[in-house]
């Protein structure tokens, strides 16, 4: 397997003993490793740090390897870096002591590459193929001691399509399988320009924006095994409102995917944000008495607390009938007086959800913008409790300015009902699970869309063929300090003017952008994997709320095993299923549909609320899902979706032997992880290989390369994404331009 370690831009390589990791008597940048010892050092800290001054990064690494073997460990330290990086500043310190190191381009960086890879019969580092990287000769590291190793360099970074791209090789300890104790990254970015989006497709960041012109992003994690690079944009603002495109092509006849990132202005005039109305529908019964019902009337006083100056408001609370805080909208001077009346209200009674709507839509003023937070409990028990007959209620009471925010509390709600209700009325539904605050969900989402700066939201790509979008038409509105991140894919290619066009206060307006859809291969890998966690989610959605059918069923199928989007009801496709030929993929939909109509058989209860929070979870995406071992899939059927695995292989007899290889040959254990992203391929683990879900064995013979042979050098020729295939071991089998060809050991 591959590099699901820890965290670092490098590769130490160990030797045992004194022998020298270097032949000081070879030929320039000649190494030698009479012996790859794969154990005993422990990477304890890897802190990174990035400061980008208008574009200008300096990025600096700190990392403390801790040898607990009894041997020394000593050799060369190499450090990929990030393709296309013009280093300089480079400083590099051990202990204290500044020692010489060398950037070398990326033909220097190949020739060491291709070497350790013969000498080690390991193929991890052809990854980097492409890349250059930083040589340092390491200090030996004492049996039981440590070293801290300290990096620091510079690069430019470019601007492309209005965003600055930043990127840090975080998955290159391969060479260490136990995780990183002690894992963080921090960037701080200062610009002339304004700041619009801040976005990572990789990592879950805080943002701590320092005005227009300025911000900090952090990561941090313990005991971590990092299987990704670290990517970060940001946008340059040219606009009121500005938009961004990032492309993906897989080859010249492939169709393209896009991700456009919509960002208003971080912090919009009080003038310019369009005043709404907020009525709060708050479930008043009896089985929220206790710490739901504190904590719901903490939510609500947050939600009054911060309100904007020309916002009204109202508070509905339903039981057993309803009971309102006034007969009309009110202005924000009455804000306290409403809170105290919350904070006498006690939890008692049943729950007419139909009654409390009914009465939330017989206030809506059809002239402003209004927002209704819904928050229950439990099912309907009072009046009208059938859903779709609640939902046609609402539907036809309803203005077309409302917007829908639900909030489902426990395991005892009706999933149907709160899904529709925000997915035909352009909001969002949060599920509260048992261990998750009520107070805290609720603020977070009213923090996003307290200021509403554009409604009623489309998009026109001047001609060009788009489809398959995400979030679907029509969009949902823009709010001051929030971006709007749509993915789909593109047909033709060439240069378009995009229009986005929505309201402001009752007037249209409209902002243009010039952006390029390319024809050639190449783009952001990460994209036609978001784009297919999106579409995943909204079609297990469709499935859920509207019932099951065969088109559907079969599309996640194939996206499940192209992309390696392993779901609940997918968790199979990663056993000893049948994925490549038609037949097989036929019996996988037969799977699925049991999965999905057991998990999916219920409104209510905790495999429902489940199913429904993970399902919206994909649709909703703002980074790309990744392969999951059953075991680490969310709970969402009560059914055994499939075999325990620990998400991680555990070394093997044969791993420290002379020669290695021992991690690749042997057999792939019970336990192992098995699938693998490589570019934007996925691999799966069948017959003792790696084999690219691409690959049709109904229509494709595979060329025969021997491991470490000189063609199976030359296949790095093609392509230097090849080498990351390549890097996946010592049996894989991949498709190129149609063509298979499988790497067999010696």
């Amino acid at each position: 397997m591959k590099r699901t370690f820890t965290a670092l831009v490098l590769m130490c390589v160990l030797v045992a003993g004194a022998a020298p990791a270097l032949a000081h008597d070879a030929a320039p940048n000649t190494i030698t490793v009479p012996l790859f010892q794969r154990s005993g050092v422990i990477i304890d800290l890897h802190r990174v740090h990035v400061k980008i001054d208008n574009q200008v990064a300096t990025t600096r690494i700190e990392q403390v390897f801790y040898n607990d073997s009894n041997s020394i460990a000593e050799g060369t330290y190499i450090f990929p870096l990030p393709v296309g990086a013009a280093v300089s500043d480079l400083v590099m310190w051990v202990d204290g002591r500044p020692i010489e190191a060398k950037i070398l381009d990326a033909d220097e960086a190949r020739q060491i590459y291709d070497e350790i890879v013969r000498q080690i019969r390991d193929p991890a580092l052809l990854e980097y193929v492409g890349a250059g990287a930083i040589q340092a000769s390491v200090f030996p590291i004492q049996p039981q001691s440590e070293v801290k190793i300290e990096i620091e360099y510079g690069q430019l970074l470019p601007v492309e399509n209005g965003l600055v791209h930043y990127e840090y090789p975080l998955r290159t300890d391969q060479f260490t399988r136990r995780p990183v104790e002690s894992l963080s990254i921090s960037v701080e970015v200062e610009s002339n320009d304004e700041i619009s989006a801040i976005y990572s497709p990789t990592h879950p960041i805080a943002i701590s924006r320092q005005g227009k012109y300025a911000f900090k992003a952090g990561y941090e994690a313990s005991y971590t095994r990092p299987d990704t690079d670290f990517s970060l944009y940001y946008g340059l603002a040219s606009d009121e409102i500005n938009a961004n495109l990032l492309t993906y092509r897989e080859g010249a006849q492939e169709d393209g995917f896009f991700t456009l990132m919509i960002t208003p202005p971080v912090e919009a005039d009080e003038d310019r944000v369009i005043p709404k109305d907020v009525i709060i529908v708050l479930d008043q019964s009896g089985s929220m008495y206790g710490d739901k019902w504190d904590q719901a009337r903490e939510a609500v006083k947050f939600v009054l607390d911060n309100l904007n100056r020309r916002d009204r408001f109202n508070v509905v609370v339903f039981s057993t009938g309803y009971n309102l805080y006034a007969l009309d909208l009110q202005p924000v001077s009455e804000v306290e007086r409403a809170q105290d009346w919350v904070d006498n209200l006690e939890a008692l009674g049943g729950t007419d959800i139909d009654a409390a709507l009914h009465e939330a839509m017989k206030m809506s003023d059809r002239e402003r913008s209004t927002v209704v937070l819904f928050l229950t409990d439990g099912l309907p028990t009072e009046g009208e409790t059938d859903a779709s007959a609640i939902l046609d209620n609402v539907e036809s009471m309803a203005p077309p300015n409302v917007r829908i925010f639900t909030f489902g509390v426990g395991d005892d709600v009706d999933t149907f009902l709160l899904d529709q209700l925000n997915q035909k009325f352009r909001g969002v539904g949060v599920y509260v699970r048992p261990d998750e605050r009520i107070d805290e969900e609720v603020s977070s989402l009213y923090g996003k869309i307290s200021s509403p700066v554009m409604t009623n939201i489309t998009l026109d790509f001047d001609g060009m063929m788009i489809y398959d979008m995400y979030p679907e038409t029509p969009l949902p509105d823009l709010f001051a300090g929030n971006q709007i991140i749509i993915v789909g894919r593109y047909r033709d290619s060439g240069s378009a003017t995009v229009k986005l066009t929505g309201e402001l206060e009752g007037e249209e307006h409209t902002y243009r952008y010039r952006m390029d859809f390319p024809s050639n291969a190449g783009g952001q890998v990460f994209i036609p994997r978001l784009w297919a966690t999106r579409k995943i989610g909204a079609l297990l959605n469709a499935i859920r709320l509207y019932g099951e059918d065969p088109e559907l069923v079969d599309s996640i199928v194939r996206l499940s095993i192209r992309y390696g989007i392993i779901t609940p009801y997918t968790s199979f496709l990663i056993e000893e299923q049948d994925i490549f030929t038609q037949s097989g993929v036929e019996e996988a939909s037969a799977v699925f549909e049991g999965e999905t109509n057991e998990a999916f058989a219920s409104v209510s209860g905790e495999a429902a609320v489940g199913a429904a929070d993970y399902s919206s979870s994909l649709q909703d995406a703002e980074a790309p899902a990744v392969a999951m071992s059953p075991t680490s899939l969310p709970t969402a059927t009560s059914a055994d979706v499939g075999q325990s695995h620990n998400g991680e292989r555990e070394k093997t007899d044969g791993d420290d032997e002379a020669g290695g290889g021992g991690y690749y040959d042997a057999p792939m254990e019970q336990g192992a992880q098995p699938v693998q992203y490589a570019g934007d391929r996925t691999f799966v683990w069948r017959d003792d290989m790696w084999i690219d879900t691409l690959y049709n064995p109904d229509t494709m013979t595979p060329e025969e390369i021997v491991f470490l042979s000189d063609e199976y050098f030359d296949l790095l020729e093609l392509d230097p994404v090849v080498g990351e295939f390549l890097s996946l071991g010592d049996h894989v089998l991949f498709v190129w331009e149609d063509t298979a060809y499988e790497v067999v050991p010696e």
